[in-house]
């Protein structure tokens, strides 16, 4: 590609890396699997070496790690650099490092480890004492503070059995698979949101901010690096290990240590080949160089250390037999057909389903009932079917077509125009109107807190609700339910009964999402009663004054008005009215101080939280970004602004404070 070209693709990953990288390290909640994000990364890395120019301070290979936040406790500097290590994909990466390796040095050894899929820690002894646990944080500077939690890790050791001075340790910790199927089911038990992976559970345990709970749910901790040392000397990696298993702590399992290429791919292979045997997840395998000498000599970049590299293995996938399609009817009535094949262990979790979208998919994949499928998990957390293995299909399989009746209610289905959506035609499926209701009563619309799916399924089956507004007369039947024990005794029916009451006082914003109109979410909820100000006003406007709205086009529009328009609905808001819901907005009347603006909040600031922030400018007619590009208009920024705030800077982007904002909105 030409230069014009590159620039523009630097510019397309260095967004898509920022924004996952945000998802992992930042909100423990990735979106693509680490494979994904480590070929963008490789590609980014090309791309800037051919053009050294487009190079910059703020680019993703020039940083190491996510921001270190404060959730569970202070900030803390760094030591030493907690740095990632410079990833390989293939054998001839791996005997490249190798090789060149034994060019720079005398007869190298090279240890080949497990690397843990967890959250990287620092641990610091004084004494033998410990008194300080950091994470990773922004890898260079700093981490938080969290050390309360690590002392109720059984894996860390509060003591030294081997005193020295001073020792400073940097392992992972993570879930063991066991520990983390209990945790998941202890949060379906709680009507609490499960989690991804097991990844994604140590990373939000270690940063709870009550260690009763991080102690409840059984972090593990294996390390894998001496980082400092002050009082005694070690002359390799594995000395250093043989002196941690003195003291009882946990280093990486099985390491091999080797001195030709062929060990070391031979080392590398037969840890991918036992991965799926261990008790808890990996994802790759580290070659270091062992002796800590030529460590020192060989020293690191900016971002990684020069003896050492990490293999990544690709996306794990594993073969199962396709047992059945189940179908679930959605609020809109449209058909989802579901494989459920036999239970396969990937990334970390059992999984026995995976979406099959659509009769085109299913036609595309020429999927049949008792085909050998090959599944995975996209982002290494959605299941998915990759292919059909044909030349294990059984005799007599059938090719699978999708029903001409509804799997709920028996009506006749048919497939919606321009689209390769199935969607049963009745009106009153018993299937929509439960998916209906749990919409409504769920965290982003009502939230009424406790009334669950479970509870949904009971009520419309006995005939208690036929529609939404049906909710709000339950309390009437409260002996009757009671009696029946469908919520339970008397102390949970009146805790639902009283959260349903307490949901009437809710911005009209969350009602009209709670509508279920299609196009129109949380955000869009939001900005259409900003405008509007109450729900009757909504039901009077015209498709010109809802296109007005920012970010509603003509189909948002569209549907709102047909919404309105049905009888039935009109009724339901009346309904809801005389139930005493809440119709109108409780946001501040608008106004245009900051209209047609775009900006960009980073960092802490002095006594606004972001939200709160965010919330002043929309009300002002500003629009508030996650991204700083040319079509910012400002920058409000706090402490530890960050990357945002220097691509400001290059950007002679305004850049203005929390005081400076308040005195534009007096």
């Amino acid at each position: 590609m030409d230069r014009n070209q590159a620039e523009i693709r630097i510019q397309e990953l260095r967004k898509q890396l920022e924004y996952h990288s945000n998802c992992y390290y930042n909100m423990d909640s990735p979106e693509i699997s680490d494979y994904e994000y480590d070929r963008m990364m490789q590609e980014l890395k090309l791309l800037e070496k051919e053009y050294p120019d487009t190079v910059t301070g703020d680019s993703p290979t020039q940083k190491v790690g996510g921001m270190a936040k404060r959730e569970a406790g202070v900030l803390v500097r760094h030591n030493v650099p907690m740095l990632s290590l410079q990833d390989v994909f293939s054998k001839e990466e791996v005997e490249e490092f190798v090789e060149e390796m034994q060019e720079q040095l005398e007869d190298p050894e090279f240890v080949v480890e497990y690397k843990i899929d967890g959250l990287s820690m620092a641990l610091r002894y004084e004494e033998g004492e410990l008194k300080t646990a950091v994470t990773r944080g922004d890898g260079v500077n700093f981490g938080e503070d969290v050390t309360v939690n690590a002392k109720v890790i059984s894996d860390v050791k509060k003591k030294l059995k081997v005193p020295v001075e001073y020792l400073e340790i940097r392992g992972e910790v993570y879930m063991k698979n066991q520990d983390f199927e209990r945790v998941n089911e202890m949060q379906e038990l709680n009507g609490k949101k499960t989690f991804a992976n097991p990844r994604n559970c140590a990373a939000g345990t270690l940063r709870q901010l009550d260690s009763k709970i991080t102690k409840e749910r059984g972090l593990s901790m294996f390390v894998f690096n001496i980082q400092q040392v002050r009082g005694r000397e070690f002359k390799t990696h594995t000395q250093g290990y043989e002196y941690l298993k003195q003291n009882g702590i946990p280093v990486i399992d099985g390491y091999r240590v080797c001195r030709k290429k062929e060990e070391v791919w031979e080392a590398v292979c037969a840890i991918g080949e036992n991965r799926g045997n261990l008790g808890y997840d990996i994802d790759g395998a580290v070659v270091k160089i062992n002796s800590l000498a030529d460590r020192e000599k060989l020293g690191a970049t900016s971002k990684v250390p020069r003896w050492a590299v990490a293999y990544k293995y690709p996306p794990e996938e594993k073969e199962t037999t396709l047992l059945d399609v189940e179908l679930s009817v959605g609020r809109t009535g449209r058909i989802t057909p579901t494989a459920i094949f036999e239970p396969v262990r990937l990334c970390g979790t059992t999984v026995s389903r995976a979406t099959l979208h659509n009769q085109d998919f299913i036609d595309e994949l020429d999927i049949r009932i008792g085909d050998r499928i090959l599944v995975y998990k996209s982002g290494e957390i959605i299941p998915k079917v990759r292919k059909v293995l044909k030349e294990k299909r059984p005799e007599h399989a059938k090719p699978y077509r999708l029903p001409d009746t509804c799997p709920a209610c028996g009506a006749k289905t048919e497939r919606e125009k321009d689209t390769a959506d199935l969607k049963c035609t009745s009106p009153s499926c018993p299937a929509q109107l439960e998916r209906h209701i749990i919409n409504f009563v769920g965290r982003d619309a009502m939230d009424i807190k406790g009334f669950g799916s479970v509870y949904v399924e009971e009520l419309v089956r006995l005939g208690y609700l036929k529609d939404i507004a049906d909710i709000y007369v339950l309390k009437e039947h409260r002996d009757e339910l009671i009696a029946q024990g469908i919520i339970g005794k008397e102390k949970n029916t009146d805790k639902l009964l009283l959260a349903i009451e307490k949901s009437k006082e809710n911005d009209a914003c969350q009602l009209l999402t709670g509508f279920g109109i299609p196009n129109v979410g949380k955000a869009a909820a939001k900005s259409i009663l900003r405008e509007f100000g109450s729900i009757k006003n909504l039901q009077k406007a015209d498709e010109e004054s809802l296109k007005n709205v920012n970010d509603i086009g003509e189909v948002s529009a569209r549907c709102i008005l047909d919404f309105f328009a049905e009888e039935k609905n009109q009724k339901i808001a009346e309904r809801l009215e005389r139930c005493g819901v809440n119709m109108e907005s409780k946001e501040q009347p608008r106004g245009d101080k900051l209209a047609g603006m775009t900006i960009v909040v980073t960092g802490t600031l002095p006594s606004l939280g972001r939200k709160e922030a965010a919330a002043l400018i929309e009300q002002q007619g500003g629009k508030v970004s996650g991204s700083v590009s040319k079509k910012t208009t400002m920058v409000l920024a706090g402490e530890n602004a960050g990357s945002k705030l220097t691509k400001a800077q290059e950007l002679g982007i305004q850049v203005i404070s929390e005081e400076e904002l308040l005195a534009m909105l007096e």
